[in-house]
């Protein structure tokens, strides 16, 4: 059964200066059995990641996925809303107009799941270990604008902005700003291993790597969201196909996370009336990093040449089979201020046009490039994109390029550490605004440290775009700073995704359990009667 969410919010709303809430709600409902929930995420425990489950440590979606469900942020995103609201908190808001200090105040009866009090305390310690830790791939640069954190008393937080910033809230309301217990957590070191303690939904009961996660309603939660299920089972493949026989077969309820293309065609023709398919939209997109500091893409020619050869419509026809779109601009459609910069830029492919481009630069051999891609989990599509794209640039004579896969914390760290040429990376929004798609590559303290600078951005456009509360108000200077990236090319945008959960015809909720950043929001499932 093949069910598309037609109407969904916009993904970007309008950010308030002033968030009010109305306290706890009972946070019960729903019953029976765990509901067992199925993913091809790879959480993994290396020298690299020791921590794989402390928030200051990890930043992908397979992590972020457990954050949102078990720790709390002073705000959260309620049920179709793009604005944040208080979770931890009772009540949020800037100060003054300068937009440069930002306070929250907490009701004074929460506890962490291990009966810990939660407290304004608790709030500074964890900002300020985040900052200290300031993990290479972590998400500290999400908060690297808070100058410094007061905690008067225990239901007051007070942070004090290095500049202007109105997306402050929503940086809030990611687990950059989860609130950590200070009794179990140090301030200068990482929680290691597969535990952690929360105050949000669920608490984790146990955690296998390669197997299986066990959540079960956290009864000290005490927030703004309400649990439909009393636990979730987080069930890990390796293989995707065999996650869809596990759907099939009932030995798990739910699949979001990694569907392959051909499996989604399937499961939208299928007439099976005992499993649902849901398609929404979503904010991923998809990039191809160029390593601007490395000797063969220093030339700007040879980075506009890469521009001008690359077929995306060949990419979303032949490897993901029309389940996602063309990307042409940094921001995806559906967020304010996209433009497609890169084809007002290069057009359709052309290989005239870039041997022109080289030739006109003194470059006459073929450039040697290499693509380095995550290794494949589950339904992930890494391996023949990049395939694909190294046979796009190889057929034009232009180009020798050859791919390389690696395991995804070594991939993530070596291309923090810039060794590699040309990446590809998929990004999930951290907060639906058109600010996470520029600032976490292109700012000062961006978590890939990329090589490409560009001070107009950096100086100028992103802080300008930061005093803006009404973020229509900020088109402009998006735009322009998309050209300055489309001109300059350090990147090239490559598709953007639209969302995918399969589910059990019993269970409830499923259209709604997939946020912008396709984080599985457990609470949302129910099972019917």
């Amino acid at each position: 059964m093949n069910r598309k969410l037609l109407v969904l919010p916009a993904l970007l709303g309008a950010m308030s200066p002033l968030l009010a809430g109305c306290g706890s709600t009972d946070a019960g409902g729903g019953g029976g059995k765990a509901i067992v929930v199925g993913t091809t995420d790879s959480i993994e425990l290396t020298d690299d990641n020791p921590a794989p489950l402390d928030p200051a440590t990890s930043y992908d979606s397979a992590t972020w996925n457990i954050f949102y469900n078990t720790f709390q942020m002073l705000l959260t995103y309620q049920r179709g809303s793009t604005t944040p609201s208080p979770d931890a908190a009772k009540e949020c808001h800037y100060t003054d107009a300068t937009v440069l200090t930002y306070q929250c105040t907490l009701p004074g009866d929460q506890k962490f799941s291990n009966g810990d009090p939660l407290t304004a305390q608790d709030v500074k310690f964890s900002v300020d270990r985040m900052q200290k830790i300031n993990w290479p791939t972590g998400p500290a640069s999400l908060i690297s604008g808070v100058k410094s954190v007061d905690a008067p008393d225990d239901r007051t937080v007070i942070f004090h902005l290095k500049a202007a910033d109105t997306t402050f809230p929503a940086k809030l309301a990611t687990p950059a700003a989860a609130i950590v217990d200070h009794k179990v957590y140090a301030a200068d070191k990482p929680y290691d291993g597969f535990k952690l303690v929360g105050s949000g939904p669920y608490t984790l009961d146990s955690f296998v790597q390669a197997k299986h996660g066990v959540f079960s309603k956290n009864g000290r939660y005490s927030g703004t969201l309400k649990t439909n299920n009393n636990g979730v089972e987080l069930k890990l493949f390796s293989d995707s196909h065999a996650m869809q026989a596990a759907l099939k077969s009932g030995g798990i309820d739910v699949m979001a996370r990694t569907l392959s293309p051909d499996q989604i065609g399937s499961l939208q023709s299928s007439t099976d009336p005992d499993i649902k398919i849901t398609e929404s939209a979503g904010g991923e997109a998809r990039f191809l990093f160029l390593n601007t500091a490395s000797p063969d893409l220093k030339s700007l020619a040879v980075r506009r040449a890469m521009a001008q050869i690359l077929d995306r419509q060949a990419i979303t026809r032949d490897v993901y089979k029309r389940t996602a779109d063309p990307l042409y601009s940094v921001i995806p459609q559906g967020i304010t201020s996209h433009t497609n910069s890169f084809y007002n830029r290069y057009g359709d492919p052309s290989v005239p046009k870039a041997k022109q481009l080289l030739h006109t630069a003194g470059i006459t051999d073929k450039v040697s490039l290499t693509i380095n891609f995550r290794r494949d989990t589950g339904g992930t599509m890494n391996e023949a994109e990049a395939k694909e794209i190294a046979q796009q640039l190889n057929a034009s004579g232009l180009f020798t390029v050859t791919t390389k896969s690696e395991q995804w914390n070594t991939f993530l760290k070596k291309a923090s550490q810039r060794d590699y040429q040309v990446f590809a990376l998929s990004w999930l929004p951290d907060f639906p605004d058109p600010d996470n798609y520029i600032a976490p590559f292109f700012d000062k303290d961006n978590f890939l440290n990329l090589a490409y600078n560009n001070t107009t951005i950096q100086d100028d456009l992103l802080p300008k775009t930061r005093k803006l509360a009404e973020r229509g108000s900020t088109v402009a200077d998006f735009t322009k700073a998309q050209d300055l990236i489309a001109d300059d090319v350090p990147m090239l945008p490559l598709w953007q995704g639209k969302q995918f959960i399969a589910a059990r015809k019993d269970i409830t909720g499923a259209e709604w359990a997939l946020n912008s950043s396709t984080t599985t929001q457990f609470w949302e499932l129910g099972r019917s009667s």
